[in-house]
């Protein structure tokens, strides 16, 4: 897919270049429409998980959906090869649009030295989690940054911001999550954060790398999200509790495989889990997950 094509499918300003050029300070992003409204629009922010493949328990009111690795949207643009568990781009799928306020969650493959040209973002939570290689961002405020394995990066687009993201390296390819929520509230000013994880990481327990609070373990968002990270032995258990009344977990495996109240999990398997305060999660090899709370319902 050319450049043009890939950005006008997207309708969230994305494109690729082999070099990206240098940012210079911006003044705020002014969009026809803004990233937060097309996407709001495309699913209707009170919605909730209503496919057929929805899994109810037994003994309580908890539901969840298993989103398998292999039903995922795939794109391979050259440059970039893709992994939509929710709808984007060129992907569609109704029953795919997001989960509460987690809107995008894409599992990207950048080639050596290319990456996304200057784009604007507006409204949203961004967050990347680099899995290998070295991801360089420049942004209009002035930020010029490298995150790798073992960092966490947020930025709030707020009010407007014009960011690249490319692969730093010639050699080698960069593998990283990018996360999108809708935030809680609307024409913040924006923000860029990044910090490393390995200083708090533990063995066979859930750590903290995100929440609502700037005094809080981890980088901060506008929205009332939790993400915690693990890395566990096989046969380890462990109960998640949840944050906050109302949220539900969308659990994304990285590599390994578990089970969460006894629903098979593999390698980029992802299931959402609601309408339950707390469930127990086993890994039944070395694993590695990433949970994402969120709101199931936006005000």
């Amino acid at each position: 897919m050319d450049r043009k094509t890939f950005i006008k499918q997207s309708a969230l300003g994305l494109g690729a270049l082999a070099t990206v050029p240098a940012l210079t300070t911006a003044s705020p992003v002014h969009q026809n429409r803004s990233t937060y409204d097309q996407l709001a629009e495309q699913v209707g922010v009170n919605h909730l998980p209503s496919s057929p493949d929805l899994i109810h328990s037994p003994d309580s009111s908890m539901k969840m959906i298993l989103h398998k690795a292999d039903s995922r949207g795939h794109a391979d643009h050259g440059w970039l090869n893709t992994r939509h568990t929710f709808s984007f781009a060129s992907y569609y799928n109704p029953e795919r649009m997001h989960f509460g306020a987690l809107r995008v969650l894409n599992d990207d493959i950048v080639a050596p030295g290319r990456g996304f040209s200057t784009h604007p973002h507006d409204n949203m939570e961004i967050i990347s989690i680099p899995l290998s290689g070295d991801l360089e961002h420049k942004d209009s405020m002035g930020n010029v940054a490298v995150i790798q394995e073992g960092d966490v990066q947020v930025m709030s687009a707020g009010t407007g911001i014009y960011h690249s993201e490319y692969n730093r390296n010639k050699d080698q390819e960069v593998r990283f999550l990018q996360i999108w929520l809708f935030p809680r509230e609307k024409q913040v000013t924006p923000r860029y954060d990044q910090i490393p994880i390995r200083d708090v990481a533990r063995k066979n327990a859930f750590y903290q790398i995100l929440s609502p609070s700037q005094d809080d373990q981890g980088v901060w968002i506008h929205q009332d999200a939790w993400f915690h990270m693990g890395d566990f032995e096989a046969g380890t258990s462990t109960t998640y509790i949840l944050k906050k009344k109302g949220n539900g977990v969308y659990a994304f495996v990285l590599d390994g495989n578990g089970q969460i109240e006894g629903q098979l999990l593999g390698q980029r398997d992802g299931l959402g889990i609601w309408d339950t305060d707390q469930f127990r999660f086993k890994a039944t090899s070395k694993c590695r997950i990433l949970l994402m709370e969120v709101p199931m319902v936006l005000s």
